[in-house]
């Protein structure tokens, strides 16, 4: 781990292996602002406006990956991270806490560690309530990702109508969701959702996404992003674990976690991990997926053993 200066701020620290680098923001946060192969193309969004910015009480999306709590409401989620953070050096990573939001009473909390060896991130969200009530909320993950890309979201398996008669893939719209959008292509086993540089409104989608992955494909580099979907357990937005979003800036992967009534005190965590693979050929349809996906979902498999 490096302490270095990036984008204007002067404390953030870097960590790397042979196959990737992040970078972490102590001036802000908490928030990871780049993730990159070893090609060095950052698969996270950076607005330049905002880089290397602090403080004030406007909420700044700044980019990178973030932590939010859910469901999502003006102003409680949108408190600014624009405040310094206390990082702490953990095994093979750092600890980032932001102080008590004073809005709201939570406490974000990020530990993030990187595979000596392998290009596998680890992250573990976690919200403490600092108040003196109990709080329901749901901890909220977020990955802004550079543009020209396309977002990869599996399907339950298909059956056929005498096989199965229950629902099984429960997807939520947003009032301004247009299925008819030319950035979607809705397969039998894939959605993509192709961010657009010239789209003038945005898309959002949401899931219970039980295969517990999503992927994003730029430029020849997948960024694959692993959680666990709980069954049988209340999630927020009509019961998504999974949701994306895309505008003419950029495209989000966001899992979500479980709603928990957090009493005075307690805390609940969310965990993600990271993969970054190279020189990955994604088709349009979904074979194409399929073939270029499936091995590089056992080797994730392998890397979080």
């Amino acid at each position: 781990m490096d302490r270095i200066a990036y984008g204007g701020w002067d404390n953030c620290y870097r960590l790397a292996n042979r196959s990737i680098e992040l970078i972490v923001t102590g001036d802000v946060g908490p928030r990871v602002i780049r993730l990159a192969p070893k090609s060095g193309q950052n698969l996270f969004k950076e607005f330049a406006s905002m880089m290397g910015k602090t403080g004030g009480h406007e909420w700044r999306i700044y980019g990178g990956h973030r932590l939010w709590h859910s469901p999502e409401a003006r102003p409680r989620t949108y408190f600014p991270d624009n405040l310094p953070v206390q990082i702490t050096e953990i095994k093979n990573g750092l600890r980032t806490l932001q102080m008590v939001e004073t809005t709201t009473g939570i406490q974000k909390q990020m530990e993030i560690t990187l595979d000596p060896a392998k290009p596998h991130v680890k992250v573990v969200h976690r919200l403490t309530n600092r108040t003196l009530w109990p709080v329901k909320l749901a901890p909220w993950a977020l990955s802004v990702m550079a543009p020209g890309g396309v977002a990869i979201i599996p399907q339950a398996p298909y059956s056929s109508h005498e096989e199965s008669q229950l629902p099984a893939r429960p997807i939520v719209l947003w009032p301004y969701t247009n299925m008819a959008d030319k950035r979607w292509t809705w397969g039998q086993r894939y959605i993509q959702l192709r961010q657009d540089t010239k789209a003038r409104k945005p898309q959002k989608v949401g899931l219970a996404l039980q295969d517990g992955w999503a992927a994003y494909a730029l430029k020849g580099t997948l960024f694959l992003k692993r959680f666990a979907h709980v069954a049988n357990v209340e999630y927020p937005d009509f019961g998504c674990s999974f949701e994306t979003f895309t505008n003419a800036d950029m495209l989000e992967v966001e899992s979500v976690g479980p709603l928990a009534t957090l009493e005075p005190g307690k805390a609940v965590q969310h965990v993600e991990h990271w993969f970054v693979f190279e020189n990955v050929k994604i088709g349009k349809t979904d074979a194409a997926i399929e073939k270029a996906i499936v091995r590089l979902i056992e080797q994730s498999g392998k890397m979080m053993k």
